[in-house]
């Protein structure tokens, strides 16, 4: 049918947002004991761009690593990386999922990149991220929302 708006999604583009790499107890932390706890946080949002049929995803990944007293930072990196995605004639749940789970997927194997080449740069051990399942990261939010929780939602 001619009425029936044909359905697009594009990546126009992959960009690192911001990066920081910090490492407050050089050099002494370089002479203790190797054994770090080492946590991970995650956080993704998208927001449209203007009256477009733009949205940018953000993906932004926080590695902490820690003596195991937790009393020392052995270093601190943050990542925020993005993509600019073109959607056209996809709506509710459809783009909401695609900008929820389908584009983040995306954006990480980026993230994971980036944190490791920091990581190894500052001449710690290699620093590499387990893939993430951004689908059943997706559903569980959305399930939290049934809930009445508080979560992040797609502008």
């Amino acid at each position: 049918m001619a009425d029936q708006q044909e359905k697009v999604f594009q990546l126009q583009r992959v960009y690192l947002k911001d990066a920081s790499f910090e490492c407050p107890g050089a050099p002494e932390i370089f002479l203790q004991e190797w054994k770090p706890k080492v946590n991970v946080q995650l956080n993704n949002n998208a927001r449209r761009l203007g009256d477009s049929n733009e949205y940018e995803v953000e993906v932004t990944v926080t590695v902490t690593a820690k003596d195991e007293a937790e009393e020392k930072t052995f270093y601190l990196v943050e990542v925020k990386q993005s993509g600019i995605f073109t959607l056209v004639g996809i709506e509710g749940e459809e783009r909401n999922q695609l900008l929820g789970a389908y584009c983040p997927n995306l954006l990480f194997p980026y993230v994971r990149e980036v944190v490791s080449d920091l990581v190894s740069k500052a001449s710690f051990p290699q620093m590499v991220l387990q893939p993430l399942n951004f689908d059943a990261l997706y559903q569980q939010q959305r399930e939290q929302q049934k809930e009445g929780s508080e979560s992040v939602t797609v502008q």
